[in-house]
């Protein structure tokens, strides 16, 4: 199977998650259930669920903010869905319940908004493409060239995948064609494959090589400047907890989100 502008693969997305919301109020079991509800709300009390659906990449940094968010917010839970940007796109547009979602494109992001499901969103970051290997690197792979050679073995995210969809840019503007050996339905699951020595090389985001913390070298390579990936994220449309969701993306964009997407590699936008 070649990985180039002329090829195409249709890989089938996992069935939509079904995720359970659930909200608890506290209140005097004799009250009516109106002004338990305002008691409650006015008390600051019962536990509150937050839930973000986020691209894969984004797991160590948003684990993160979600940890800081909560101590924020006593008695606030946050929950993520991460996976491909694609998949959690399908699954919103599907009803899943959830109230923000976190983009490794503004292709798949687009899928939302075309839905009407989500607000206007904002770019919060920007990603770009490495080449990983094992950290003795046993194919002596060192640019973009190597990845073409039949003897070495690739992994690439699948196509619709927005690491996917760079890599066709990068290998593209390479002139490039690349066979991989298997096409992956995230970032995380590609680099695995490199962390596990199944393959010689993957492309991945510079961010997913730097959390590996040296358990794969990453090597930069020109093209990737072509390939780069604009982050956005949103509130969605039906979000059950509206409120929590703009606070939770005002975090992101705030000073202090900044600093922890930095810190993982990230660009700024």
């Amino acid at each position: 199977m070649v990985f180039s502008r002329s090829s195409r693969w249709v890989v089938a997305l996992p069935a939509a998650l079904a995720l359970g919301l659930s909200g608890c109020g506290s209140g005097d079991p004799a009250a009516s259930p109106n002004s338990a509800s305002a008691s409650a709300s006015a008390a600051g009390g019962g536990a509150k669920e937050l839930t973000v659906f986020a691209a894969a990449s984004l797991t160590g940094t948003f684990t993160e903010l979600g940890k800081g968010f909560e101590a924020a917010h006593p008695g606030t839970t946050v929950k993520f869905n991460f996976g491909s940007s694609a998949t959690l796109a399908q699954q919103i547009t599907q009803g899943a319940p959830a109230d923000v979602f976190a983009a490794a494109s503004p292709a798949t992001m687009k899928t939302v908004t075309d839905a009407s499901s989500a607000s206007a969103p904002t770019t919060f970051v920007r990603n770009k493409l490495q080449i990983a290997v094992p950290a003795d690197n046993p194919a002596k792979v060192d640019e973009l060239k190597d990845l073409a050679d039949p003897k070495v073995k690739v992994a690439l995210c699948a196509e619709q995948v927005p690491c996917g969809a760079a890599a066709i840019k990068a290998l593209d503007a390479a002139g490039l064609k690349v066979t991989p050996v298997t096409l992956e339905q995230d970032v995380k699951a590609t680099l695995t494959k490199v962390e596990l020595g199944e393959v010689d090389a993957a492309l991945v985001y510079r961010t997913d090589v730097i959390a590996s913390a040296g358990k794969v070298k990453g090597i930069a390579f020109p093209e990737a400047d072509k390939a780069i990936n604009d982050y956005p994220i949103a509130t969605l449309a039906k979000a059950p907890a509206g409120d929590l969701a703009k606070q939770f993306v005002d975090l992101v964009l705030s000073q202090q989100g900044r600093d922890v997407l930095t810190k993982a590699g990230f660009e700024a936008p």
